[in-house]
């Protein structure tokens, strides 16, 4: 089971600090990513971190803005946000899947139930 949160409203230029609590597997075995929707707009990958940290990937969109990171200690992943913009509103779910992250929605086993994010102008 995943828990997102930290979500809310913020203005551009803020930050937020996602967190997703993982619990019922052995958390670090997973890979683990979070992805955004938009109302009306696919599901896409925001970011993902391999099972131990050792590999992190970025959309190009936030690279350089946000930072994933997680603490197997504490079976949670966290999504740093900064440098907030308009257009990165949306719901923000993480996901889980074997050992390293990918790119696409399907390929994630487990996925929390969302956490909205409101940049405004």
């Amino acid at each position: 089971q995943l828990q997102a949160s930290g979500g809310g409203l913020v203005q551009a230029g803020g930050s937020l600090r996602l967190s997703c609590a993982a619990s019922g597997r052995t958390f670090s075995n997973y890979g683990m990513g979070w992805f955004h929707q938009a109302p009306g707009k696919e599901r896409e990958f925001v970011a993902g971190i391999s099972w131990n940290g050792g590999i992190k990937n970025y959309a190009d969109s936030v690279k350089g803005r946000f930072t994933i990171s997680r603490d197997n200690a504490k079976n949670t992943v966290y999504l740093q946000m900064n440098s907030l913009k308009p257009e990165d509103t949306a719901v923000y779910y993480c996901a889980a899947r074997a050992w390293a992250p990918r790119p696409l929605p399907n390929e994630y086993d487990y996925w929390g139930q969302g956490t909205l994010v409101t940049v405004s102008s």
